[in-house]
């Protein structure tokens, strides 16, 4: 088995160097760099990662605490998260912690005794025991989709962020080293209540996630600024909690559409609510947009295959993955600065769900086929 001494021997360098350049710990001109890398592939050279993990105290290994796998939002923040932790030389440990508390506890302590370097989390509604755990052993976290505490000085509503607008999360003796990245929530519900009520509805619902979670508060408060916006009262009445989840969500769709003045336009906070709401109108025998305005948040492969096709806000579901790794790479660089926040925004996706034209192009109606040519030679002939 070739050992780093060989490769060093092949490549005409120090072992120094060979281990800079496979570590990453050290520029190394390109030209070394390739000889090393060339050396590596003609002796079948492959590092002892628990022999550099006992030396360095790095295993460079990410963990990552990802409710609802299944849900393709987070199977795509997955593949995010992925990509850039392989492109960074990272391996992932992945587990499900169901949103629940207590199981979400135990994920992380054990994926922190496999001596991952940091960790990636999107927390439940209630993680203090997490975060009692994460503290204790101040272990580099970040919190991806979901805030533990929104930042004192940057309220629900404020302009979106680029992945490198920053903000101190707060309040200090709170979490003061953990780094959050998150999509804009309230904004663009707020967008969605607005584009309905130019639409003409006045009676303009909202299916929410499950309460404590911060992007369930954040779009419930962009469903009042979006009915502050188009000068409409709001009523309690017409917002129920899905808790984030088909099943809930088709029972709340059902309560809204039970209650004596109904809504006309209905706003869904997530896309496994989208599919519980839609299962409500079906079974009520009514039809999206005929009988009522559907608009939700999530895009999602399927959005654009319904009929009537989605109309929907999208997040950027990977680039939130990526910018959680690059974010956690800066924090185990530099484990003493402050934590910040990061929010990235969102697109709106205007299809026909809403009650507006479809924007796709009709088909081209077919012609029918030319008929098949005769050659001269095969003409009959008058007679």
């Amino acid at each position: 088995m070739a050992t780093m001494a060989d490769v060093a021997r092949r490549a005409g360098v120090s072992v120094a160097t060979v281990s800079h350049v496979l570590n990453g710990t050290r520029p190394v001109l390109p030209p070394t760099r390739q000889a090393v890398l060339d050396a590596v592939d003609d002796l079948g050279y492959t590092p002892n990662t628990l022999a550099r993990s006992l030396v360095t105290s790095r295993t460079r290994s990410i963990g990552l605490a990802v409710s609802a796998i299944t849900n393709p939002y987070f199977t795509e923040i997955l593949q995010g998260v992925e990509a850039a932790a392989l492109e960074h030389g990272y391996s992932l440990l992945i587990a499900d912690p169901h949103d629940d508390p207590a199981h979400e506890r135990k994920v992380v302590q054990l994926l922190h005794e496999r001596r991952v370097d940091g960790l990636i989390i999107t927390p439940s509604a209630a993680p203090q025991a997490l975060l009692a755990y994460l503290h204790r052993h101040s272990v580099p976290t970040v919190f991806l989709d979901r805030l533990i505490d929104a930042p004192p000085n940057t309220p629900p509503g404020t302009p979106p962020r680029t992945p490198s607008g920053t903000a101190p999360v707060g309040p200090p003796d709170v979490h003061p080293r953990f780094d959050q990245v998150c999509a804009e929530n309230t904004a663009p519900v707020a967008q969605l209540v607005t584009h309905l009520a130019g639409l003409g509805h006045r009676r303009i619902a909202l299916v929410a996630g499950l309460p404590g979670l911060s992007t369930t508060t954040e779009r419930i408060a962009g469903h009042r600024q979006g009915l502050t916006a188009a000068g409409l009262p709001h009523d309690g009445r017409l917002v129920v909690h899905g808790d984030s989840t088909a099943e809930a969500a088709e029972r709340a769709t059902a309560a809204l559409l039970a209650l004596p003045a109904p809504p006309t336009a209905l706003v869904t906070a997530n896309n496994a609510m989208t599919i519980g709401a839609l299962r409500a109108l079906r079974d009520h025998g009514l039809s999206v947009p005929g009988d009522l305005a559907l608009c939700c948040f999530d895009d999602f492969a399927w959005a654009d295959l319904f009929s009537p096709r989605l109309t929907a806000i999208a997040q950027p579901s990977r680039e939130l993955g990526a910018e959680a790794v690059r974010v956690l790479l800066d924090r185990l660089a530099d484990p003493d600065r402050p934590g910040r926040t990061v929010r990235l925004p969102c697109a709106f996706v205007h299809r026909s769900s809403c009650g507006c034209p479809d924007e796709r192009p009709a088909p081209r109606p077919q012609q029918p086929p030319p008929p098949p040519h005769r050659p001269e030679s095969a003409r009959g002939t008058a007679p």
